[in-house]
């Protein structure tokens, strides 16, 4: 299933620590929002370690499942293509 994770991170090293973290689990689509595909266990695991990064007291951040007839009906304005899916492209 594919959601978007938005954060709002007041501390620049907690802020770092969390886009390292979902560049390891997704697309940055935007500096502080990511598109991740995840599995059920695997969105238990990223929301429970965005939980252990973020401070309750001055952070936010938001998960939003897309389902699946939303994915390819979604929009970009500006900079950034969308792509339905990312791949790794091997370049020989």
């Amino acid at each position: 299933m594919r959601y978007v994770i938005a954060y709002d991170i007041a501390d620049d090293r907690r802020r770092y620590q969390v886009a390292k973290f979902l560049e390891g689990w997704g697309r940055r689509v935007q500096e502080s929002v990511f598109e991740c595909d995840l599995s059920t266990e695997e969105l238990e695991k990223v929301s429970s370690h965005l939980k252990a990064l973020m401070n309750a007291s001055e952070d936010r951040c938001h998960i939003y499942r897309l389902c699946g007839e939303c994915v390819p009906r979604r929009r970009a304005l500006g900079l950034g293509d969308l792509e339905p899916e990312w791949a790794e492209t091997v370049v020989t």
